[in-house]
């Protein structure tokens, strides 16, 4: 069936090395327009200063790995789920644990706030995504009141709200990304273009924007519009999975973290990659990034148990950060800016707070 459009003398094969060769003069034409690297431009701006980032809370509770956490808008609450199904809202400086919630599947992969505060969501290998109401009551059964509102045909690798309660973003070993109605649970947008399992996305920072980034198993890092379903931008340099996307606080670039060791800085208007950040020492994958406040600093979790710190202009890596003992699986900056959660393998979570963030 699939050859049936086919026209005389054509094949399969002859297409797919037709759209190769396409690809290949596209990039050729993009590289004419590379005339200078984001170090090079950056040559003459100062030298960061030594960065003083000390943790200062350890959360304890998780039975297993913790495999994914998101901030609330209060700069002071954060949510996590784990291996071990479970799905905890903290105090992240009191330490207590508001909320919990045990599923009925382990290796809860997703979870996410809600804008406002009131509301978690969260998935993983049950292929659904769930979203629970928070309230004063700390001893409240969350559990009766759990509203499934996503359904993928694998499992659900990342999830995050648009800018209100109402709609909430998915990303799936399914290969696809999809946008829903929380209150009835409706598809309201499919995005398809990846070959692979889906296994991260961002949405664009400003309130106002339409698009978002996911990256995944096929070593690409997509650009998508939420109102038609099109992929606007594609970019392929990875050698490997790509673990985690993040947009620059701008939103007008983003960084990637893949298991070929680097994470790299795409930028949107110029339509390429602008810096690589590396190093020969630097031999895991690294699984997580995200931006300080100012965009100068790249926070990324590695397989090694560490968090490399890069400057973003100069292409240099600023620090590195221990304290875990396994795998870094997510770090995210607060939304003040003043903190860094990371959630790790180990089971725990670290606060760091810094003055320069």
């Amino acid at each position: 069936m699939a050859c049936q459009g086919l026209q005389g003398g054509e094949t399969v094969a002859s297409l797919k090395r037709e759209s190769e060769s396409l690809r290949k003069k596209l990039e050729e034409e993009r590289k004419k327009l590379s005339d200078i690297e984001l170090n090079q431009v950056a040559e003459k701006i100062e030298v960061l200063g030594p960065l003083s980032i000390k943790t200062r809370r350890v959360l304890k509770g998780h039975g297993n790995k913790v495999l994914c956490m998101d901030w609330c808008k209060d700069k002071r609450r954060l949510v996590s789920s784990s291996q071990d199904g479970k799905v905890i809202v903290w105090d992240a400086f009191t330490l207590n644990k508001e909320h919990g919630v045990a599923l009925p599947c382990t290796w809860v992969m997703a979870c996410a706030y809600a804008p406002s505060g009131c509301a978690v969501a969260c998935g993983g290998l049950d292929n659904k995504c769930s979203v629970f109401p928070l309230s004063l009551d700390k001893n409240e059964n969350l559990s009766a009141k759990k509203k499934s509102v996503a359904m993928h045909t694998n499992y659900v690798s990342g999830c995050t709200f648009t800018s209100s309660d109402m709609q909430i973003l998915t990303s799936s070993g399914d290969g696809t990304c999809a946008l829903w109605d929380v209150e009835s649970g409706q598809l309201l947008q499919s995005f398809h273009g990846h070959t692979a399992d889906v296994l991260s996305l961002d949405l664009a920072p400003s309130e106002t924007g339409n698009t978002f980034v996911s990256g995944g198993c096929d070593k690409k890092a997509n650009i998508w519009d939420m109102r038609s379903g099109q992929n606007i931008q594609s970019f392929e340099s990875h050698e490997s999975d790509i673990n985690c996307v993040k947009y620059y606080p701008s939103g007008d670039a983003f960084a990637s973290a893949s298991d070929d060791a680097t994470c790299r800085f795409y930028d949107l208007r110029a339509d390429r990659e602008v810096a690589v950040y590396q190093k020969d020492s630097v031999i895991f994958g690294a699984s997580t990034v995200d931006f300080s406040l100012s965009g100068r600093l790249l926070f990324a979790g590695y397989n090694d148990y560490t968090i490399n710190v890069w400057d973003v202009l100069k292409g240099t890596r600023a620090s590195i950060l221990f304290g875990h003992e396994n795998r870094v699986s997510r770090v995210r900056v607060s939304p003040d800016g003043t903190a860094l959660c990371s959630a790790s393998w180990d089971n725990t979570l670290r606060v760091s707070w810094a003055a320069y963030l």
